[in-house]
């Protein structure tokens, strides 16, 4: 259990119990029972780190599992840092909580230290949400204790970061977080309202020596700004989660534009942008487009020089140019009439020859993917020449040529790309089968004659996971 000085019971609070009303009790509880009625789940997952915050989070959610027509599946599950010398004690106090209301309890150790130059907040969250991510089942949900004063805090700190709409949206009430989901549902209550459900049902809560550290930008704000912006403005909180929520609504009618403007310049491999319709669109939509496209795919925003970079230099260069803008987790490249994004691309040894059984999937080197071979029907590897042939998997050296079914002669590989427009950085990449020393297919492209089957019945097709 967390020692008596780490934590906060209602007889330290005992002046605070005649301001609680039962205001806090029903409304508080209402609150949380509305928002998961309007997001169901299999199951619920409450990150319970022991503060007041989330103990409250906790006792709802232990009230509304007891009333038994709402069927609600809930697990506490407390995230270890390891960053506090009390980190062990803190653990206890929160699985002897959860034995006292019967609620299954899961504790999940974490590395969270910070390495030089990285903010110790953000390598904490990051290592938080990667935990809980890896304890989800699909659709689950995970619930978290912020509230409205987290909302408004949230909100300046965006202010002071120059944050766009997105930023100033703040926190959503719902959000994915795959393979499930994470869901806010105190967002709209102040922490004034929590507190007193705490002094109320006589909960002890632990109190995070860190929490009073103004180096923290957020404290800063919570300590020291915050309160005299509440003397000039009482409903401050209020006012700016409400701004926060009409920042979400137009982002997401931004959004929505953005989705469309992205689709209607997106080219038929459903992967890059189509060149000449973005060059119809305004800068505005342009950006619009591009971080939509970026979101889409998985990558982290660059920065707004970025975005301008691509804007400047990659979308009005001529047609046989191939600008590249890079940066640290990733690169957009020219090529024709397309935009292409993907993760910068790492040191390739195209002299490789690697044997292959046809059979097992193979792990190409230099972080280039896998291969796999299966039998379908439709054109493909002849079966028969696969089974007996010795297969090797070699890459890209030049000059060299394949037959195609159907056509006369032989044609160079190179030719074949430009008139596939294959991006001339995956050319070096892509596969080549050799059966016998001989050229039999290029992965993804094409199968060489006399290699390819004759009859549709059955063939071997291979798969290339970039």
């Amino acid at each position: 259990m967390a020692s008596e000085a780490e934590l906060q019971t209602p007889r330290s609070q005992a002046g605070a119990r005649e301001q609680v009303t039962m205001h806090s009790q029903v409304g508080t509880w209402e609150c949380v029972k509305h928002v998961l009625l309007r997001h169901p789940a299999p199951r619920y997952w409450i990150a319970y780190s022991g503060g007041m915050d989330s103990h409250v989070l906790l006792h709802l959610c232990a009230k509304l599992r007891d009333c038994h027509e709402l069927g609600y599946e809930f697990h506490a599950v407390h995230i270890h840092h390891g960053l506090q010398t009390a980190a062990d004690a803190w653990a206890e106090h929160c699985a002897q909580v959860c034995r006292e209301l019967n609620m299954p309890f899961s504790a999940i150790k974490v590395d969270a230290s910070a390495k030089p130059g990285e903010s110790p907040e953000e390598m904490a969250r990051r290592a938080r949400y990667q935990a809980l991510r890896e304890h989800l089942s699909d659709n689950d949900m995970v619930l978290t204790a912020q509230h409205r004063d987290d909302q408004a805090e949230t909100l300046l700190l965006q202010l002071m970061r120059g944050a766009g709409l997105a930023g100033l949206a703040a926190m959503p009430e719902c959000s994915p977080l795959e393979p499930g989901w994470l869901l806010r549902p105190l967002l709209n209550v102040p922490r004034s309202e929590l507190h007193g459900y705490a002094l109320e049902n006589g909960l002890q809560w632990i109190e995070d020596p860190s929490n009073q550290d103004s180096a923290f930008d957020r404290n800063f704000l919570r300590r020291e700004i915050i309160p005299k912006l509440q003397q000039r403005w009482p409903g401050l909180n209020k006012s700016l989660s409400r701004t926060a929520g009409l920042c979400a609504e137009a982002q997401q009618q931004l959004s929505d534009l953005s989705k469309d403007l992205c689709r209607s310049a997106m080219n038929a491999d459903g992967q890059s942008l189509r060149v000449s319709v973005l060059n119809g669109f305004r800068p505005a939509d342009q950006r619009l487009v591009l971080r939509e496209w970026m979101r889409e795919r998985g990558f982290r925003m660059p920065s707004q020089a970025v975005i301008e970079r691509i804007l400047r230099e990659a979308i009005p260069a001529k047609v046989d140019k191939t600008p590249i803008v890079a940066w640290s987790e990733g690169e957009v490249r020219r090529y024709r009439d397309g935009l292409y994004l993907m993760v910068s691309q790492s040191f390739f040894g195209p002299a490789t020859v690697l044997p292959w059984d046809g059979q097992s999937h193979l792990k190409l080197p230099d972080e280039n993917g896998e291969l796999t071979a299966k039998l379908s029907s439709g054109k493909g590897l002849d079966p028969t020449v696969w089974k007996e042939g010795n297969i090797t998997v070699r890459f890209r050296q030049g000059g060299e040529r394949c037959r195609l079914p159907g056509r006369q002669g032989t044609h160079e590989l190179k030719k074949l790309f430009q008139e596939a427009g294959i991006p001339p950085w995956l050319r070096e990449r892509i596969p080549l089968i050799y059966i016998g020393g001989e050229l039999a297919a290029i992965v993804g492209e094409w199968v060489c004659e006399p290699f390819a089957n004759k009859h549709w019945e059955e063939c071997v097709k291979l798969s290339w996971r970039k």
